[in-house]
């Protein structure tokens, strides 16, 4: 059996994403916020606000909950940089999309594809992370990044692969594209 080279290899990690990167940070600066407050619960009048006394003032080292909490938030954030999202690999006839643990492997055959492009993302600072997400007639795959090659089928199926390396895996596509269509 003959094995076949892989032309274009990605991985993307699921620590990358942005909106999870920001949810993580603000769930974290609050548990740091609730363990200032319980060390320092004297009520603080501000210009627009005040802020009561802390409330389990009765519980001791109750605040430390909230600090160990923050600090689990800010470790389980760094672990999942070092967890594969998606796994994009584009052999000579194929392209191969696998996800993480339980993810099905999406594989798209280049013989039917009949429409390429590169894209940019419009500005957009909440964009989470998708794999095999089926919505408008479109199929998702995205991690992380700001560019995607969308790629249409003959079947009407159209796929927008988000890429951190888009100018790469286009050149590759559409030389494959262009082996492909001249036989």
């Amino acid at each position: 059996m003959q094995v076949e080279n892989r032309i274009f290899d990605e991985k993307q990690y699921m620590g990358h994403n942005r909106l999870s990167i920001i949810w993580r940070t603000v769930i974290a600066f609050f548990c740091f916020v609730g363990y200032y407050w319980s060390e320092n619960p004297k009520p603080v009048q501000l210009a627009i606000f005040k802020i009561g006394h802390y409330p389990a003032i009765d519980i001791p080292n109750s605040g430390n909950i909230f600090f160990l909490l923050g600090l689990l938030i800010m470790m389980f954030s760094a672990m999942l940089t070092f967890i594969l999202h998606t796994h994009t690999q584009v052999y000579s006839n194929y392209i191969i999309i696998d996800g993480f643990w339980t993810a099905r492997r999406v594989k798209i055959n280049l013989e039917t594809i009949t429409h390429i492009r590169k894209s940019k993302y419009k500005k957009h600072i909440f964009r989470r992370a998708v794999y095999n997400l089926h919505s408008r007639g479109i199929i998702r795959f995205f991690t992380s990044g700001n560019e995607f090659v969308e790629l249409k089928d003959s079947s009407g199926f159209t796929y927008r692969i988000g890429t951190q390396k888009a100018p790469e895996l286009y050149y590759v596509l559409k030389n494959r594209l262009r082996v492909l269509n001249a036989i």
